[in-house]
C-alpha cells in the first residue's frame, strides 16, 4: 500500500515562510563580515567542495544543527550561543528555511533565512572561497 503524505513539502514551506525571517542576498551579502552576523551553511560537505562556500562562515550540517545549537547536548558549538545574528543558508533556500523555523522554535534569536540560499548569494555577487577537500 503506498505511504499517504498529508502534508508534503510545499505546505511545510509554506507554513515555514509566514513564520520566520527572509533575508534578501544582497543584503547578507552587504553584512558579511560584520562582527554581530554568523554565516550558518548547512549543506552537505560535497557540496561545499563542489561549489564553494562564504567566507567566514560556518558549516553545520542539517543533519546535526539541532544539536549543535542546543547548549544541554553534547555536542553543542559553542558559535551558536553567541550574540549575533544568525543568518542560515543551504543551496536553495529551501532546507534553511525549514531549518530556521526550526530554529526559531528552539529559541534561537535572532535567525533569518538566505532568501534563495548560495544560489542567490553567487548572482548577487557575494564572494565565494574554494574549500579544499579533506
Amino acid at each position: 500500500m503506498p505511504q499517504n503524505i498529508v502534508v508534503g513539502h510545499k505546505q511545510l514551506m509554506a507554513e515555514a515562510e509566514a513564520e520566520v525571517e527572509s533575508m534578501p542576498a544582497a543584503d547578507a551579502v552587504a553584512v558579511l563580515g560584520q562582527p554581530d552576523i554568523a554565516i550558518i551553511d548547512i549543506r552537505d560537505p560535497r557540496e561545499i567542495e563542489r561549489e564553494g562556500r562564504i567566507p567566514g562562515s560556518f558549516h553545520a550540517p542539517r543533519g546535526m544543527l539541532e544539536f549543535w545549537v542546543d547548549p544541554e547536548s553534547p555536542y553543542h558549538k559553542s558559535i551558536f550561543a553567541e550574540e549575533k545574528k544568525f543568518i542560515i543558508h543551504c543551496a536553495s533556500g529551501w532546507r534553511s528555511l525549514l531549518a530556521t523555523q526550526v530554529l526559531q522554535r528552539m529559541g534561537l534569536k535572532p535567525v533569518v533565512n538566505l532568501k534563495g540560499g548560495f544560489a542567490a548569494w553567487k548572482e548577487a555577487g557575494g564572494p565565494v572561497e574554494k574549500v579544499e577537500k579533506k
